[in-house]
């Protein structure tokens, strides 16, 4: 179970969060609507391809990845969004597409969205299409020590 994993490595760190849980959704913008908090505080987790490597771009639900911002921000000959196929089999425990932005647990770079870094807390997928896990944002940023760049697109 990833979120008992997760939760272990927030509680080593002595990081205050809160659990949330929600009705079943599987795109970022339901599961914020599910889950009652605003799209710009529910942090998705975009699966990508740098030069052939696996890492996680993090930005809110309210946004959309620009792959050529990342691109040029990565200083990088190639940026591709990875398929399911590709990333699965690395989060064994997590429901596809429901992995938490926490590349440093799997070994993976994160690059986080400014838009994102803005917020005073942010919410995100534990593991599961069904539950949420909310704290900081510096706690967040402390921990995983992401990148931060601007690399969405607000969605219309």
């Amino acid at each position: 179970m990833p979120v008992k994993r997760l939760k272990a490595f927030l509680d080593t760190h002595g990081v205050r969060y809160i659990t949330i849980y929600h009705s079943r959704a599987f795109t970022a913008q339901e599961t914020a609507v599910s889950a009652h908090i605003p799209k710009r505080d529910l942090a998705k987790t975009v699966m990508v391809k740098i030069d052939g490597r696996m890492a996680m771009a993090v930005l809110p639900a309210s946004c959309k990845i620009d792959l050529d911002l990342l691109k040029k921000v990565v200083d990088s000959d190639s940026v591709e969004l990875a398929n399911e196929r590709e990333f699965k089999s690395l989060f064994p425990a997590c429901e596809v597409g429901a992995m938490p932005p926490f590349g440093n647990l799997y070994g993976m770079e994160v690059f986080v969205s400014e838009d994102l870094a803005k917020n005073k807390e942010i919410a995100f997928n534990a593991g599961s299409h069904r539950e949420l896990v909310m704290m900081g944002y510096k706690d967040f940023e402390r921990l995983v020590q992401p990148k931060v760049s601007k690399f969405c697109i607000e969605i219309q």
